[in-house]
């Protein structure tokens, strides 16, 4: 579909062209060679080419074309000159076997699309789109899988406003493939109620780990051998009563970093177990408040850009690399901006080759004024 994609002038297909003009080519050449020397068999090509970039009809049809011009150019010839019934038969198998590969290609090709449309729903899903503005934050976010086709992993991230101001949550969930899918989808599925109902951020952390437990616990019943996930994960809240401060709690994940005009500092809290393994810990982790000015952006990435290597072994300087880029243009921290620069950093600095998933997630308050929030205006 892409080929055909790219071999488009003002919206109409021109895939049938470069068969064509070999074909036209072929026969030209045929004609100004001596007798010794036939080249009009060389018209088996031309089915061949057009399997591979043309639909099946297109390809039937230049089949056939090949065929007929095949019979009209060697019929031209003196008889002793002619290519005969054997060529004639392998033109006319050779489109044959074009048109029947044609139509195999097709059918992977509308195969291989529908499979994508479903993962990029299953995306859509468990990463469900963020307004613009969406609980009063400005957000960028930048999801590249390790894997380029299967478009969805066990990363993830989201943003729920409320009646106790606005929550996000952004974490890994240990592991690879549909299980750490599902896992990943079933605690974004607790945090956007519980984030929206529960007042206390303590009891949003112990909703997400109840539900971790949970999830592993159904797993193993089903006789799966993944009973031991768990998920890395950074829980933020805004709170509507302060408009610069923001709670942190870690769930054994990187701290988020705020990034600003004042260089980058890193928002560390209590050093809490990853979710799942809340039984080793002997309470609850800790919620700590931090100050934020209004031009800094909170910076929450996985482990897909901190674990980034380059030739070396070197680990990506994260932090370093953001004070350079800040210092040189203040601008770097807007989270557009924030999110394309680790982004392309990461990217740059592995040789353009992922380990592990890689989210890059920025978010900022945004200035007093009207703001989407749940259904509701915010002044």
């Amino acid at each position: 579909m892409r080929r055909q994609e790219l071999l488009r002038v003002r919206g109409r297909s021109v895939a049938w062209m470069p068969p064509l003009l070999l074909l036209v080519a072929i026969a030209v050449a045929d004609y100004h060679t001596i007798g010794e020397f036939r080249m009009i068999s060389w018209i088996v090509l031309v089915p061949a080419i057009a399997a591979s970039i043309c639909g099946v009809r297109g390809t039937a049809l230049l089949a056939v074309l090949s065929l007929v011009t095949y019979v009209v150019a060697d019929s031209a010839w003196p008889h002793e000159y002619r290519a005969g019934r054997a060529d004639f038969v392998l033109v006319a198998l050779g489109g044959i076997l074009a048109t029947l590969a044609c139509a195999i290609r097709v059918r992977d090709e509308r195969r291989a699309l529908h499979m994508g449309d479903v993962t990029d729903t299953i995306r859509r899903t468990v990463l469900r789109p963020l307004p613009d503005g969406w609980g009063g934050l400005d957000h960028a976010g930048v999801y590249l899988t390790a894997d380029a086709h299967a478009r969805v992993g066990g990363d993830f991230y989201d943003i729920q406003p409320g009646p106790h101001g606005t929550r996000v949550l952004v974490g890994d969930v240990q592991g690879k493939g549909l299980g750490a899918v599902e896992a990943a989808a079933a605690l974004l599925g607790t945090f956007r109620e519980a984030a929206y109902h529960e007042a206390d951020l303590a009891t949003v952390a112990e909703r997400l780990e109840t539900r971790m437990t949970r999830h592993r616990g159904h797993t193993v019943a089903l006789g799966r051998s993944d009973g031991d996930r768990f998920a890395t994960a950074v829980l933020l809240a805004f709170p509507d009563d302060d408009q610069e401060a923001v709670d942190v709690l870690l769930f054994g994940h990187e701290p988020p970093l705020a990034v600003g005009r004042g260089g980058v500092r890193t928002l560390s809290a209590g050093a809490g177990l990853p979710l799942g393994f809340r039984g080793l810990a002997p309470g609850p982790p800790e919620i700590r408040r931090w100050r934020i000015s209004g031009d800094e952006t909170l910076l929450l990435v996985t482990d897909g850009v901190t674990e980034t290597r380059d030739g070396t072994g070197a680990f990506y300087p994260l932090a370093d690399e953001l004070a350079r880029a800040v210092a040189e243009d203040p601008g770097t921290a807007e989270p557009a901006r924030l999110a394309a620069f680790v982004r392309d950093g990461t990217l740059r600095h592995g040789g353009g080759h992922l380990v592990d998933d890689t989210t890059v997630f920025a978010v900022r308050r945004r200035a007093r004024c009207e703001a989407p929030e749940g259904g509701r205006s915010r002044p």
